[in-house]
C-alpha cells in the first residue's frame, strides 16, 4: 500500500515529452510458462477453480511410478495431463489467456464456461498471485535502475518518462524502449510491450499497436495516420455505453469522432466528457506522470490454497504467519523504511475480512519485533471459522535513516519495541490458540 502521489513532469523546455507505456505481455499466462514451458504455443487459460502443482504432480506418480516426481520436475510434465476447460462447471473467471487462446475469442474476465465453448482444448492453470507480484517487482525494478520517474498503474504496466533519460529521444524513444526490453526479458524471461508518445494517452494506445514483445512509437504528426483510423474504443476512458453512443451518431472510428465540433460533443455528452472527447481524439493529453510518494505501509498476504483451521493447521498457520513477516522486514530491511504500525488482516471462508493493528513505542524492521506485534494482533480476533487469506502489515513508515526512526524520546527509548498498545485479548481457550500460530 502506497501513500499520496504526486504529479511530476519533465522541466526540460528544449525537449520534447516522451511517455512510454509499458505493458507486461498476457502476464499472469506468461509467468506460468516459466514454469511449464512445454506449453508454449498452447491455447491457455488462467483462472477458474483452484487447483495446485501437487495435483499435476501426484497424477504423474500415479502414471509413471517407477520415477520420482517433484517440484522440480514440472517442465517435464506431459502436455497430456494437464486439465482442459471442455465441460467445465461453475462460476470461475478467467483472469488472462495466452495470445494462441485469445485468437480463439477467449480474453479476460470472460466466464470459464464461455471459454470453454470458444476454445475447449485449452488448458486451465491455477493463479498464483504471490508469484506474479514476485515478478512485476522484478520487472520494476529493472526499469526503476534504468529510468527512475515511473508511473505504477498495476502488476503489469507502469507509465515511464523518458524525456530526460539518456536514449529517450534517439530514435523517438526507441533505443531506450529496446534496453528495457532486453533487460526485463534477460532477468525475468519475459516480454513486454512498449509504446512512446508525447503523452500518457497515446503511450498507452501505442502499446497496443505491436502486441507481443513489440514497440511503437507515436510523434504528434502520426496520428492521422495510425490513430484516427482506430476504434474509438481504443481510447482509454470510452467505455462501452459511450461506444454504444457513439455509434448511435453514426461515430465509428476516433478520425470520426475528431471531425465532430467540440460544441456538439457537449450538446450530446455533457461539458466536461465532451470536451475530453475532442481533446483526446486529437491526441491532446496534459496529465502529468503520477509518482509515487514515499509509501506509508508495506504488506504481504497470501490466499491459501484449502481453508485452514486455527487448531487442525496451526502448525501450517505458524509457518506462513512468520514467513510472511520475514518477507515484510526484508521488504522493509531492502527499501530502508522502518515502521511503527503493526497489523494483520484475514479472511475467513465466508469471505468476510478482519484487521487489526497496533502501534510500538519505537519504529522497527526486525522480524522478531513484527512477529510478536502481529502475533498479539490475532488473540484480538474471533476465530469462529476456516482462515483462507493471511496478511501483515507494516504501518506508520520512517526512513531508517531519519533523526526520527534513529532517535526516539528518551521515554519511548526505555520501552521495548514488543510493548504495544492494545486491548487485553479475550481469555477464551479458541482465542488463546490463536497465539500458537
Amino acid at each position: 500500500m502506497l501513500g499520496y502521489a504526486l504529479g511530476v513532469s519533465s522541466e526540460t523546455p528544449n525537449l520534447p515529452r516522451r511517455i512510454a507505456h509499458l505493458d507486461m505481455d498476457a502476464f499472469y499466462a506468461s509467468v506460468e510458462l516459466l514454469r511449464y514451458p512445454q506449453l508454449k504455443g498452447l491455447p491457455v487459460v488462467i483462472g477458474g477453480g483452484r487447483r495446485r502443482e501437487d495435483d499435476l504432480l501426484a497424477r504423474m506418480r500415479a502414471a509413471q511410478p517407477d520415477r520420482e516426481w517433484t517440484i522440480e520436475h514440472l517442465a517435464e510434465i506431459p502436455v497430456d495431463m494437464f486439465p482442459r476447460i471442455n465441460g467445465y462447471t461453475g462460476r470461475g473467471v478467467i483472469t488472462t489467456a495466452t495470445y494462441a487462446a485469445r485468437a480463439f475469442g477467449v480474453g479476460s474476465a470472460m466466464g470459464v464456461m464461455k471459454a470453454a465453448q470458444l476454445c475447449p482444448q485449452a488448458i486451465l492453470l491455477p493463479v498464483d498471485f504471490e508469484q506474479y507480484r514476485h515478478y512485476s517487482r522484478r520487472f520494476k525494478e529493472m526499469v526503476y535502475d534504468i529510468a527512475p520517474l515511473v508511473e505504477d498503474r498495476g502488476v503489469d504496466e507502469i507509465y515511464i518518462d523518458f524525456t530526460d533519460v539518456p536514449g529517450g529521444q534517439r530514435q523517438g524513444g526507441r533505443a531506450l524502449a529496446r534496453l528495457i526490453q532486453k533487460s526485463i526479458t534477460d532477468a525475468t524471461g519475459l516480454t513486454c510491450s512498449i509504446g512512446v508518445a508525447p503523452n500518457k494517452l497515446l503511450a498507452k494506445m501505442a502499446s497496443e499497436l505491436n502486441k507481443p514483445n513489440g514497440i511503437s512509437i507515436l510523434q504528434a504528426e502520426d496520428l492521422a495516420e495510425k490513430i484516427w483510423p482506430l476504434a474509438c474504443r481504443k481510447i482509454n476512458g470510452i467505455g462501452p455505453k459511450a461506444d454504444a453512443k457513439l455509434q448511435a451518431h453514426g461515430i465509428h472510428t476516433i478520425g470520426e469522432l475528431a471531425a465532430r465540433e467540440p460544441q456538439w460533443l457537449i450538446e450530446h455528452f455533457g461539458k466536461s466528457y465532451g470536451a475530453w472527447l475532442h481533446a483526446a481524439s486529437h491526441g491532446i493529453d496534459d496529465r502529468p506522470l503520477v509518482i509515487e510518494s514515499e509509501p506509508v505501509s508495506m504488506s504481504r498476504e497470501t490466499t491459501f490454497e484449502k481453508d485452514l483451521h486455527v487448531l487442525h493447521d496451526k502448525a501450517a498457520l505458524g509457518d506462513i504467519f512468520t514467513r510472511l513477516c520475514q518477507q515484510v522486514a526484508a521488504d522493509l530491511q531492502r527499501k530502508g523504511y522502518v515502521g511503527k504500525t503493526i497489523g494483520i488482516k484475514l479472511r475467513f471462508d465466508n469471505f468476510q475480512s478482519v484487521t487489526r493493528d497496533s502501534t510500538l513505542d519505537v519504529y522497527t524492521a526486525d522480524a522478531k519485533a513484527i512477529r510478536h506485534a502481529a502475533g498479539l494482533c490475532l488473540k484480538r480476533v474471533e476465530f469462529k471459522r476456516r482462515i483462507r487469506l493471511l496478511g501483515v502489515r507494516v504501518g506508520s513508515l520512517v526512513r531508517a535513516d531519519c533523526d526520527q526512526a534513529l532517535h526516539p524520546s528518551p521515554l519511548k527509548a526505555l520501552s521495548s519495541v514488543f510493548s504495544a498498545r492494545e486491548a487485553q485479548p479475550l481469555k477464551e481457550p479458541h482465542h488463546e490458540q490463536a497465539d500458537l500460530f
